[in-house]
């Protein structure tokens, strides 16, 4: 059979360590997936994807007769996300857009809600976007979850939805919430989050729906684009260019991490052992660390000293769509109680990344 991913050879290696460590042995419950039909949307985003490529490693390796249905916008670009792996016909890929009724044949057994906003500067400059794919998009998708009789759902939201933490010495768990300033269109993207969540318990309760929510912290590794616009991948490419890492704040905000195998793993065991109405922290404690700490971290691992960490405040800042400083470090014991555990610190996450099709795109 066509392996999952031919043109990166690290994406491959952590498929396949992934499909190696979810199994009876280490607590996962695998056969419940078995001879399943699963859908994805957002699966052509970084997550989206590799939860596909996942479960179709599994089928390769574990011969799980898993059926995924991936939900994506443009047909070519899942083409070049998919590649070869198209033919082996255990994915089928439906052009649609969680913002309008979501209409597919047959039976679907577990729903992974990943579509979503994802820019900072989009959520500043397009925020009824940000909010309308949110919450109408959720909304959509909660209703086929709802007229499938789904056996279980995950949505994907994010750890902004805590805000600005009062107590910035705390690790920070699923029911720990800050402040959210209602009256700022980078709220967008928070607020509708947290409306979204909202929205998932609602079906939950109301209509039985099984959604479990998980709140992931900020995650790449291998498979990231080499244009994405995050922070981490900008660090990633100038370090890569040798250009100097250009900060427009004073870099003290502290995020926890999580790397992209990690987060694909987290998000099957909260699909299957998590609790319905539950949230999950996905984060790796250990990679607290502030951008210009992290920053200096990439200069390091990825620069080799040709270049370095500069900060430039602009006048305009608030068009570049950050978040006020803030002190958010996750707490994951509640889903570490499920068995689940990360596998890769924080540099090796921007080695891997480095390594993988992200630097071939030079």
């Amino acid at each position: 059979m066509i392996a999952e991913s031919l043109q990166d050879h690290i994406l491959q290696e952590d498929l396949e360590m992934l499909a190696g460590a979810l199994c009876v042995e280490n607590g996962f419950p695998l056969e419940q997936i078995k001879n399943s039909t699963v859908f994805v949307s957002g699966a052509t985003g970084l997550l989206g994807s590799q939860v596909v490529k996942a479960l179709a490693c599994f089928n390769r390796l574990k011969n799980t007769q898993i059926k995924m249905i991936a939900l994506v916008r443009s047909m070519d670009k899942a083409k070049k996300v998919f590649g070869d792996l198209l033919k082996r016909g255990d994915i089928t890929l439906m052009v649609g857009d969680v913002n309008h009724a979501i209409s597919c044949p047959g039976a679907i057994d577990y729903v992974i809600h990943g579509a979503s906003a994802t820019s900072s500067k989009y959520f500043v400059e397009r925020p009824v976007e940000t909010i309308c794919t949110a919450l109408d998009g959720t909304r959509n998708v909660l209703e086929f979850a709802r007229d499938k009789r789904v056996r279980g759902m995950v949505y994907l939201s994010s750890l902004e939805v805590y805000g600005t933490p009062a107590d910035t010495g705390q690790r920070i768990a699923e029911a720990d919430y800050g402040y959210i300033d209602p009256l700022s269109v980078r709220s967008s993207y928070s607020e509708s989050k947290r409306m979204a969540e909202c929205l998932c318990v609602s079906y939950a309760k109301e209509y039985g729906v099984p959604v479990k929510v998980a709140r992931l912290s900020q995650t790449f590794g291998a498979g990231v684009s080499y244009d994405d616009g995050r922070v981490f991948a900008e660090f990633a490419r100038c370090a890569v260019e040798g250009k100097d890492i250009v900060l427009h704040t004073q870099g003290n905000t502290v995020r926890s991490y999580c790397y992209s195998k990690d987060a694909v793993s987290a998000i099957l065991y909260i699909l299957l052992k998590g609790e319905a109405t539950e949230a999950y922290n996905v984060t790796n404690m250990e990679t607290a660390i502030s951008i210009r700490d992290m920053a200096a971290l990439v200069a390091e691992t990825l620069g080799h000293g040709r270049c370095k960490v500069v900060v430039d405040i602009p006048e305009d800042i608030a068009s570049f769509g950050y978040n006020p400083e803030m002190v958010i470090r996750l707490d994951a014991d509640k889903l570490e109680r499920l068995g689940w555990s990360p596998t890769v610190g924080l540099q090796e996450m921007y080695e891997r990344m480095a390594a993988s099709s992200f630097q071939k795109s030079v």
